[in-house]
């Protein structure tokens, strides 16, 4: 395995991930919010689940986005 192109290819995966993870959770916060189903929520709670089914990986992050 090269280390060095591992490592590139991981950078390169993660930032398509958080640009678009980010893009997608905006315009579904914002569709929510004008469908009304966000009145009286300071918080929303997340979660994020990674799957690498040939390295055997599900790693799951959980947390909250902050609306006030």
């Amino acid at each position: 395995m090269n280390e060095e192109a591992l490592n590139m290819s991981l950078r390169k995966f993660l930032k398509v991930v958080g640009v678009t993870s980010q893009q997608e959770i905006e315009k579904a916060i914002r569709a929510a919010e004008a469908a009304g189903k966000l009145k009286g929520k300071p918080t929303l709670k997340a979660q994020m689940v990674l799957t690498i089914a040939e390295a055997g990986l599900t790693h799951k992050i959980d947390g909250t986005i902050e609306l006030e």
